[in-house]
Parts: structure tokens; sequence; C-alpha cells
């Protein structure tokens, strides 16, 4: 699904307010790591992650491989943080950040 430039940027005011839920390390995505951001997605649909790796080309290593083994759809990317969307079948509308913060 690619997103139009007015999509991602309403994704990007959404995101901003977010706090990061899931934390990427040096050790890479383990199988803990991949349940754990497959759950956000889910519950969430919009999260924000953070990639603690200094070497600028294997952070974004990490987040592509964060991307493709999650199925979700990467918005932004600032510093060591990044926005991973996926919509979910039946969002739910007390957890989704789309249906909290405005009906996307």
């Amino acid at each position: 699904m690619a997103l139009s430039s007015a999509q991602k940027k309403d994704l990007k005011r959404i995101g901003h307010h977010l706090k990061p839920i899931v934390i990427i390390s040096e050790q890479g995505i383990s199988e803990g790591v991949l349940a754990e951001l497959d759950r956000a997605l889910n519950d969430h649909e919009l999260i924000k992650i953070r990639v603690t790796v200094s070497d600028r080309d294997a952070k974004q290593a990490l987040i592509n491989e964060a991307c493709q083994q999650s199925g979700a759809e990467l918005v932004q990317v600032i510093g060591k943080m990044a926005i991973l969307l996926r919509r979910a079948k039946k969002p739910n509308p007390n957890l989704s950040n789309l249906k909290r913060f405005q009906e996307f």
C-alpha cells in the first residue's frame, strides 16, 4: 500500500505525539522483538520504534528488516526513531492510534 504525501503528513502529525513502543538494539531483531512488534502493530496500527544503533547504514537496514518481517510500511525516520504503519483488519477503537487521534 503506497501512501500519498498527504496521508504521510497526517500520519507524521499523529506519530509525533507517540512514545516509542519497541526498541531495537545492536543485537538486531530477535523472535521476542518481532513478536512485540507484531503485537504493537495489531493493537495500535501506527507505532513509533527506537533503533539504538550508531551506524546509519545498520540502522536503516534494521528498520527495513523490521518493516519487511512485520508487513508494516515505513512512514518516517528521524534520527533513531521510526514511525511504522500496518492497518488492522478489525481495529480496536480504544487502542488504535489512528482511531484515537483521527478518523483516517
